[in-house]
């Protein structure tokens, strides 16, 4: 259990990563920000793919299981950073997010 907390502590950052190197290029292009944001946001991007290698097991499972954790820090992004409360109906999609990923994380182990 304690691998699986690690596990999600890893993706939890591996999000913020990249969300936050899509959100700079968007505040660029839609806010009329600083163009110098591109250069935070390709070194969040960079981060990103980097904490992927760090994940454990099949890169195709990693991803699918990541996608789980993505939904939730954006969810959480949206209502933190953007101000908007999520709906029940986000809270629900992300529960069910999160369990995919728990489904795809704690699948008993297979012998080789």
């Amino acid at each position: 259990m304690l691998e699986f907390v690690k596990v999600l502590g890893l993706f939890a950052i591996t999000a913020l990563a990249e969300i936050l190197g899509c959100y700079l290029p968007w505040l660029v292009l839609t806010q009329q920000r600083s163009v110098w944001l591109l250069i935070p946001a390709a070194v969040s991007l960079g981060v990103f793919a980097w904490l992927l290698t760090l994940h454990p097991g099949a890169a195709g499972r990693t991803y699918a299981a990541y996608g789980g954790v993505y939904v939730a820090i954006a969810l959480i992004w949206l209502w933190r950073i953007d101000g908007v409360v999520p709906t029940r109906w986000d809270l629900v999609g992300s529960a069910v997010s999160l369990a995919g990923m728990a489904i795809i994380m704690l699948q008993p182990a297979r012998p080789v």
